[in-house]
C-alpha cells in the first residue's frame, strides 16, 4: 500500500518537474557568470564548493563509508567531476538544446559500458536501441560540407565526453553498493571541485581578476540551485518507477528549447530537431530497458 502511494503521490512528479525545468535553465546563470569573467572551469570550481557546505558534513558523519568501496568512490569523483565540467563548458560555448540533445546519449554509453564491465548481456531490444541512438546521433552530426557525421564543434566533443562521463558515474554508483546515496553524491560533488582545481593548475592561469560578488554569485547557485537539483532528482527517482521518473526528466529539453528561443538568437535546424527526437526515443528505450532488468534481477 505505502509503495502505490508514494508512486501515486504528486510531489515526486513535482520534484522531477523542477529538477528537469532547472536543469533545462541552468545554462542561462552561467552565461552570465561567464559575461562576468567567470568561465566554465572557474564557474565550476565555485558553484560546486557551495554544495561543500552540505556535502563536508555528510561526509564527516559517514567517513567510515568511504573505506568501503574506496577505488569506486575516487571513480565517482574523477568521472563527476569530469562529466559536470565538460557539461558547463559546453553549455557556455555551444548551441543549448544542441548540447543537451547529445549528452541525451549517455544511458546508451552505460549500456555499453555495462556489457563491457559488468559482462551484461545485450538483448536484441538494447542492441536495437543502441542503433537507434547511433542514428539519432549521426543525423544531428551530420554535415553536408563535412560529408560524414561528426562532431563540428569543440562544444559537441564536450557534450559528448560529459554524457560518457555521467555513464561512468553511474556505473560506479551502481557498483558501490555497500556505500549510501548522501555518500555517493558528496563525493560526486567534491569530485567536480577536485578536477576543476587541477584544471586551473595544469592550466597555470589561477589569475582571476572578477568581482567578488560574481564569486558569492557562483557559490550561491551550488550552494541554491545544484543541492535542490540533486535533491528533487534523488527524492523523485526514489519514489517513482524508473520508467516514469524518465519520461518526466527529459521535459529539460524542452525547458532548455523554450528558454533558449525566448532567450537566444540559437535555433535547431530541422535536421538536428530529428536527430535530437530519435535520441530522446533511444534514451526512453534504453531506461525501459534498464527497468526489465533490474526487475528480472529482483
Amino acid at each position: 500500500m505505502q509503495a502505490n502511494k508514494q508512486h501515486t503521490s504528486a510531489l515526486p512528479v513535482i520534484c522531477l518537474l523542477v529538477a528537469a525545468t532547472l536543469w533545462g535553465v541552468f545554462w542561462y546563470p552561467l552565461r552570465i557568470l561567464e559575461q562576468q569573467g567567470l568561465d566554465g572551469v572557474w564557474a565550476s570550481l565555485f558553484i560546486y564548493t557551495g554544495t561543500l557546505v552540505v556535502a563536508i558534513p555528510i561526509i564527516i558523519r559517514r567517513l567510515k563509508e568511504l573505506l568501503v568501496s574506496p577505488y569506486l568512490i575516487i571513480g565517482i569523483m574523477i568521472s563527476s567531476g569530469w562529466c559536470n565540467i565538460a557539461f558547463i563548458l559546453a553549455i557556455v560555448e555551444g548551441e543549448v538544446v544542441r548540447v543537451i540533445l547529445l549528452f541525451f546519449l549517455s544511458p546508451i554509453w552505460a549500456t555499453i559500458l555495462a556489457r563491457i564491465v559488468l559482462k551484461e548481456e545485450l538483448t536484441l531490444m538494447a542492441r536495437a536501441t543502441i542503433v537507434l541512438a547511433l542514428a539519432g546521433a549521426m543525423t544531428m552530426l551530420w554535415s553536408p560540407e563535412v560529408g560524414y557525421p561528426w562532431p563540428t564543434s569543440f562544444a559537441d566533443w564536450l557534450a559528448l565526453s560529459s554524457g560518457v562521463a555521467f555513464a561512468l558515474t553511474n556505473l560506479f554508483t551502481h557498483m558501490a553498493q555497500k556505500t549510501s546515496i548522501p555518500v555517493k553524491t558528496a563525493s560526486a560533488w567534491i569530485g567536480v571541485v577536485f578536477v576543476a582545481s587541477i584544471i586551473i593548475a595544469v592550466r597555470g592561469n589561477i589569475s582571476l581578476e572578477v568581482e567578488v560578488s560574481t564569486i558569492y554569485l557562483a557559490f550561491a547557485i551550488g550552494l541554491l540551485l545544484m543541492t535542490l537539483m540533486t535533491f528533487c532528482v534523488v527524492y523523485g527517482v526514489t519514489h517513482m518507477p524508473i520508467h516514469r521518473s524518465a519520461v518526466i526528466l527529459i521535459f529539460e529539453v524542452v525547458a532548455a528549447a523554450i528558454s533558449a528561443y525566448l532567450l537566444t538568437s540559437e535555433r535547431l535546424n530541422t535536421q538536428e530537431w530529428i536527430g535530437g527526437v530519435i535520441v530522446i526515443v533511444a534514451a526512453y528505450l534504453a531506461t525501459q530497458q534498464q527497468k526489465k532488468e533490474t526487475s528480472h534481477a529482483n
